[in-house]
């Protein structure tokens, strides 16, 4: 079977990330005798240099991982809303929404402190050892990707006019970057020599005795006191309490603190799971996507061979439909809150994805259907209920055109002048020949979300404009909650033991990019005695629109399906005959999936990478 590249195999060690220069920095300091865990750390900070249209140190990442030997846990590095930010403040500046852009939509950044705990809990290397090649990349130069510069040149007129401090970095001599030139960012590498010298220097005032496990963790230590109090905290509050331009266009100063910053850290905690045809399918809870990933499956039959034919017309109907439901439910039942009183356990149970399961029909629905777990009525923000019946000029009942279509895919954030940002986010893999496992999706913090921080090279991130500006509801925006959001690692077990981590890029869209790349693994056949990975992230994707969109100004595109033009003629015109709005997008539009997988049986491991976007790479040997 042709793939646009090979399934990668070998047993020292696998990685693959949505960067070549992030997946060769992991794989160097596995090579250096570093684990999973210790090049996932480095792939991140890498990422925030050579990705940083796409994340950022005061985003966010969610990590799921699989020590060898140990349990799956997820480590939580979303920041939740600062103390000063309510749902009243907002209202009383005129706001209906959280804006797309400045410090108003600034979480507690949980990017860092996130990477930190990982590499403290289960690294092995120090802070200084990991660093160096995210610090090597923004001292000395890269040669950026093309979209980066396109983004820049996006924003470039409110970069000139409002943000100062990202033109200053962003526009060198005057314009973007440019692939093929170097481009540097020295006040990032700046901070993160100045942020190891103090924390190597406040470890051994409090008696670290240099080289030992002790010392190393006591510099980690320092580095998240010197984050979350120090240096870094005084500017990210400064700069939070600057009027900033943003998608609102007004100028606002945010609500970030320095007791939010002090008072928050990462945390671990159990994954949400969900069986299914012999796998375990692990996720992050209902502050994150992850569980609509899970509910997709709930409504497939439990045995594969119940599917329609892998790629068929009734096989993309199926999915698209499931994808629809699990998504009404995410804006009727997702948040960091209890007090709605249904649990994801409930919305997984078998009883209620039959009564579920019976409303997806031989037509596309076009309605917004969440569900009533427990006889309980599901409650939708007035906004969600506007664009789903049309009376709001976010609801677009389009019927696309190819452009739309591939800008709408790919993995890649859709950009405005305003900076305003549908769609973003990083993904790495990481297996090493211990056995240890990892999946996670660096985010938010991206370089059109606000100003860059003059001192420290990097701006807040944005998150909060996911949640909503009405009361009651999960997904309110409340001081003290983490916003739901869109990003989802995963990671599968068979007979109780990790086999796959992977996932994607692609706001809205990543929990249906990978229902149909996991499908691929299970339903096509393997290749060289393994899961065919790489077949699996290159067969034919698509995506809907037909739910509200989680980022500002939040629309919805009501029995929108986007498909590549690589996709069977037939079956386009056999979705359009069941009733989909289809939109021909690019050949190779949707998605940037990553993937990595071990063999519990002989413990070869292997990995893929996706061609799309034309800079994802899958190293190992």
């Amino acid at each position: 079977m042709f793939t646009t590249r090979p399934t990668l195999q070998g047993t020292f060690g696998m990685v693959s990330s949505t960067h070549w220069l992030a997946s060769q920095s992991a794989m160097a300091v596995l090579e250096d005798g570093g684990n999973a865990f210790d090049a996932a750390v480095a792939a991140g900070f890498v990422l925030h240099v050579v990705e940083p249209h796409l994340n950022g140190p005061a985003g966010e990442v969610p990590i799921i991982l699989a020590p060898a030997g140990g349990e799956v846990r997820v480590l939580c590095g979303q920041g939740c809303a600062p103390a000063g930010a309510t749902v009243e403040h907002y209202r009383s500046l005129g706001l209906d929404l959280v804006p797309g852009t400045g410090p108003l939509a600034a979480a507690v950044p949980g990017a860092f402190d996130a990477w930190m705990l990982l590499l403290r809990d289960h690294g092995t290397k120090s802070l200084a050892d990991v660093l160096k090649y995210a610090i090597g990349y923004a001292e000395d130069g890269h040669a950026p990707v093309e979209r980066v510069g396109e983004t820049v040149a996006t924003v470039r007129e409110l970069f000139e006019r409002e943000w100062p401090s990202s033109a200053e970095v962003y526009l060198p001599g005057g314009r973007p970057p440019r692939p093929g030139e170097l481009f540097r960012n020295p006040a990032l590498a700046a901070t993160w020599r100045r942020l190891i010298a103090e924390a190597e220097a406040e470890a051994e005032a409090a008696g670290g005795s240099g080289g030992g496990g002790p010392s190393r963790v006591a510099e980690i230590e320092a580095a998240r006191e010197v984050w979350r109090g120090g240096f870094v905290a005084e500017a990210l509050v400064r700069q939070a309490g600057r009027a900033t331009m943003d998608t609102s266009g007004e100028r606002h100063v945010g609500t970030l603190c320095a007791e939010d910053l002090r008072g928050w850290a990462a945390s671990y905690e159990d994954p949400v799971t969900y069986d299914w045809n012999g796998w375990t399918l692990c996720k992050a809870g209902g502050w994150s996507q992850g569980p609509a990933f899970l509910q997709q499956f709930a409504l497939l039959p439990g045995n594969v061979a119940e599917l329609p034919e892998y790629g068929s017309a009734e096989y993309v109907h199926l999915l698209v439909e499931g994808c629809k439901l699990a998504m009404a439910d995410r804006e009727a039942w997702y948040g960091d809150d209890g007090s709605v009183g249904v649990s994801v356990r409930e919305l997984l149970s078998a009883e209620y994805n039959a009564e579920r399961r019976r409303l997806i029909g031989e037509k596309a629905s076009r309605e917004l259907r969440p569900g009533a777990p427990g006889g309980r009525e599901p409650r939708l923000s007035a906004h969600a209920l506007a664009v789903a019946s049309g009376d709001s000029p976010g609801a677009d009942v389009w019927g696309g055109t190819a452009a739309a279509g591939a800008a709408a895919g790919a993995g890649e954030p859709t950009v405005a002048g305003d900076g305003g940002t549908r769609g973003d986010t990083c993904h790495v893999d990481i297996v090493d020949r211990w056995g240890n496992m990892l999946s996670a999706t660096p985010s938010g913090g991206w370089l059109q979300s606000n100003p860059v921080v003059p001192e420290l090279g990097f701006p807040l991130g944005t998150r909060l404009q996911m949640t909503w500006l009405e009361e009651g509801l999960p997904n309110s925006l409340t001081p003290g909650r983490r916003p739901r959001t869109t990003l989802s690692p995963s990671l599968a077990l068979k007979g109780g033991v990790p086999v796959v981590a992977f996932g994607t890029p692609g706001g809205d869209q990543q929990d249906q990019w990978q229902v149909h790349f996991f499908l691929g693994l299970v339903m096509r056949d393997a290749v060289r005695g393994g899961l065919d990975l790489q077949g699996a992230i290159d067969a034919p994707n698509w995506h809907t629109e037909s739910f509200p969109g989680s980022f500002h100004p939040r629309e919805m595109r009501p029995g929108s399906l986007t498909v590549e033009s690589r996709t069977d003629p037939a079956v386009v015109e056999e979705l359009r005959r069941r009733g989909h709005v289809v939109t021909v997008g690019g050949a190779w539009s949707e998605g940037r999936l990553c993937a990595v997988a071990r063999d519990p049986l002989n413990g070869v491991l292997s990995a893929g990478a996706n061609a799309r976007g034309m800079q994802g790479y899958a190293v190992g040997r």
